[in-house]
């Protein structure tokens, strides 16, 4: 079975096919610059598995467009690796949120996308792409099962302690101001791989207490008990939480109302600020980039150094948390683009928690080895095992897609 797997954003189209067999990828590209400037200066970046990339310009004014440029690169005589879209047995399509009403992944019906769409006020720069990539496969893929798969779901077995804020409840009962979480579909993936190693140690899936790191431009972490989100750290938007590229992370909720009046900004300007302005590049003046702010600091730039230190310190405090929210702590998982290639950073995170049992060994966090996917990097007496997981949000949109069209 062939399934292909969508992201949508606002100016991106990410493309997967998986042949869920093997569950391999056979190919996958990226559309960038659709819409923009009417999408005369769109790029599609095409790669085949075992083959080199390719990339050609094309004109993208909308994601319906995109799509038909990713279905042309799957079918063509040199790059494809099918020969007719009648392969393609369904669609699996990455949703950012889904509020309360999706606790898990669902096959798209009209009621579905209605659904998808109204989410689009608490999601307005995640869900509208992504409801166009679903309307656009819709069209170009007539009759082929589309399934929708969200970022939310993974957390919607958190207890309401830990996602009702301390508002007026009426807020929460009609508007449904909560917090919700992100990054789950991640989450997910690599809390099971912890899961597989921890049994394969002995441990009694009843007893998993695992808190995953997904460290990246955006980041977020969530406690896992027994393999379900029990808390996470980004709120009813992604702005709460961790330090990130360019966003805030956890601050006082009185500072926006301040800077409107300080700075005489309006509320779209501070969003704009905490959202696009803040984060590393904000502190650092640096760069969002996690990377440039390293070097820059080994070059003595006390700014660039500050923005890691504090990246570190609120990584550090949630491990602090989510292990008394667990009640224990015997896994913590780095993963997503930091987290699975910064050797340094991995080692400050948990520097100074011995006290928790929290032990790196230096050779296997400085020499990676990937094994399956997954490393381990903490030492033989550490009584807390550190893993770096490979995160893999395609295989598991795949797999769910599969799962919900066939029943296995």
């Amino acid at each position: 079975m062939k399934v292909l797997v969508i992201n949508c954003g606002s100016s991106s189209l990410k493309y997967d096919l998986f042949d869920t067999v093997t569950e391999q990828s056979q190919a996958k590209g990226l559309c960038e610059r659709v819409g923009i400037d009417g999408g005369t200066e769109a790029l599609i970046e095409h790669e085949v598995a075992g083959k080199d990339a390719f990339e050609k310009p094309a004109c993208m004014p909308d994601h319906t467009v995109a799509i038909k440029y990713a279905l042309e690169a799957l079918t063509d005589t040199d790059h494809g690796v099918i020969d007719s879209l009648d392969e393609i047995a369904a669609v699996g399509h990455r949703v950012v949120h889904g509020g309360e009403a999706f606790a898990e992944s669902v096959v798209i019906d009209d009621e579905v996308e209605q659904a998808v769409e109204d989410f689009c006020e608490l999601a307005p720069l995640h869900n509208p792409p992504n409801l166009l990539g679903i309307r656009a496969c819709r069209k170009a893929l007539p009759g082929v099962p589309q399934v929708a798969v969200f970022d939310t779901a993974f957390h919607q077995t958190m207890p309401p302690q830990a996602y009702i804020y301390a508002l007026p409840y009426e807020l929460y009962e009609e508007h449904r101001v909560r917090r919700y979480g992100f990054h789950g579909t991640s989450h997910r993936y690599v809390s099971l791989r912890a899961g597989e190693y921890l049994q394969e140690q002995g441990i009694a899936v009843e007893d998993h207490k695992v808190v995953t790191c997904h460290l990246g431009n955006g980041g977020s972490m969530a406690a896992v008990l027994a393999g379900k989100s029990i808390d996470t750290t980004m709120g009813m938007t992604p702005l709460e939480g961790l330090v990130m590229g360019t966003r805030c992370g956890d601050l006082d909720p009185a500072l926006p109302l301040y800077l409107m009046d300080l700075l005489g900004q309006d509320a779209k300007q501070i969003d704009a600020l905490m959202n696009k302005q803040s984060g590393l590049l904000g502190v650092s003046g640096v760069s969002s980039d996690m990377r440039d702010n390293q070097n820059a600091s080994v070059e003595g730039d006390e700014r660039a150094q500050l923005a890691v230190d504090l990246f570190c310190y609120r990584v550090r405090k949630y491990l602090g948390a989510y292990a008394a929210s667990l009640g224990g702590l015997n896994c913590i998982v780095f993963t997503a683009g930091i987290g699975e290639n910064d050797p340094p950073l991995r080692a400050q995170v948990v520097e100074g928690l011995q006290f928790m049992g929290v032990k790196i060994d230096e050779s296997l966090n400085d020499t990676l080895q990937l094994h399956d996917g997954v490393a381990r990097i903490s030492a033989d007496d550490s009584p807390v095992h550190v893993l770096v997981v490979k995160t893999d949000e395609e295989l598991m949109i795949a797999r769910d897609t599969v799962e919900l069209l066939t029943g296995s």
